[in-house]
């Protein structure tokens, strides 16, 4: 049984070898879960001698053939060293599926599969935990001091280095999905090239600007119950040239902080505490929204939302033409369910 926690996931890659002949990334931050299931892919491809070949199969692939994925993982190559297997739970991608492969031991591949955010009891997440030559890897949300390290590692292999307030406020602007946070850092480094050192002004003319006001003001209606105003910042958003997937990832790592702050509540924690453990700080504009949303939000709803948000996100990415109506209807649900649960509501 092997379940890797989110701070062990970096070392477990590292240390990953034919031991493991099928892992499980999950979680609820999609850049983190495809960025560690990628290299996971590769590293497994070049534990092999000779080398093997990561082959991608999407859920479009399966359509077409629908037996491809058990085809592949079976059989045995005849040149080169063994597959990989990478691919991502979906509806023709499940623990069912994927069962007789791990209890039976015929993989002849390794394999590895991306998901969204799992409950301990969901049956993909389950299977990959209790098995003895596979793992489940826990994906969560970067905070701090994890994303000072990535910042760091990313600008050491620039040649940058970056002065303690710019570190300071760039780790603030950064976090809710890898994905993004990479996209920024690449950023930063083609807009500072030329330079050795990173300052303050570099972080502001490139991570984060006007539009971080717009994405708040989406997020912070759809999560106080306000969907007229919420689609409406969303049409200006969209209109001023934001794509919907950037508005996703707002209202995931605004959800995330709202859960990290009921969670702190629901464990003893005053209010006035909770909000001081929060980073980046919460702006004292912003403060007494929060506190309503959070007196709105259980934790229990909190999960259950957060689930959704990394479904949605998923969706739009795999059917761009989308985006924009997932988005949309996210935040109508978000917001309905919100103004269900504010105090003095007929239920």
């Amino acid at each position: 049984m092997t379940a890797v926690k989110t701070h062990q996931a970096d070392q477990f890659i590292k240390s990953l070898d034919s031991r493991y002949r099928a892992v499980l990334f999950y979680g609820p931050d999609a850049g983190l879960v495809s960025e560690r299931a990628r290299m996971a892919a590769q590293r497994l491809a070049a534990a092999s001698n000779p080398p093997g070949d990561v082959l991608r199969i999407e859920d479009a692939d399966l359509e077409m053939e629908p037996d491809r994925l058990l085809v592949e993982a079976q059989t045995v190559p005849m040149f080169g060293g063994p597959k990989v297997v990478h691919t991502r739970a979906s509806r023709r991608v499940t623990a069912q599926v994927l069962k007789p492969l791990l209890e039976q031991e015929t993989l002849a591949a390794s394999l590895v599969v991306e998901a969204g955010n799992l409950r301990p009891d969901d049956s993909l997440r389950q299977l990959f935990e209790k098995s003895p030559k596979a793992a489940a890897v826990a994906c969560f949300e970067d905070e701090g001091r994890d994303l000072e390290s990535l910042v760091r590692e990313t600008l050491r292999e620039a040649g940058l280095s970056i002065d303690p307030e710019a570190l300071q406020l760039l780790v603030s602007r950064l976090g809710a999905d890898r994905a993004l946070t990479r996209g920024e850092l690449e950023k930063l480094v083609l807009y500072t090239r030329g330079k050795t050192r990173i300052e303050v002004d570099d972080i502001d003319a490139v991570v984060g600007d006007a539009s971080e006001l717009a994405l708040e003001k989406v997020v912070l209606a759809a999560a106080s119950g306000e969907a007229d105003r919420a689609l409406t910042e969303l049409d200006r958003i969209l209109a001023s040239g934001e794509s919907a997937q950037t508005v996703i990832v707002a209202v995931q790592r605004h959800f995330h902080r709202l859960h990290r702050l009921r969670t702190s509540i629901d464990a003893g924690a005053t209010m006035e505490s909770a909000l001081k453990q929060l980073r980046p700080p919460v702006h004292f504009k912003v403060r007494p929204v929060l506190e309503a949303q959070c007196r709105t939000w259980t934790t229990q709803k909190l999960q259950v939302a957060l689930t959704q948000i990394a479904d949605t996100a998923k969706r739009a990415r795999l059917n761009a033409s989308l985006e924009i109506a997932l988005t949309e209807r996210l935040l109508l649900d978000l917001a309905r369910n919100a103004a269900d649960r504010k105090p003095g509501r007929p239920r």
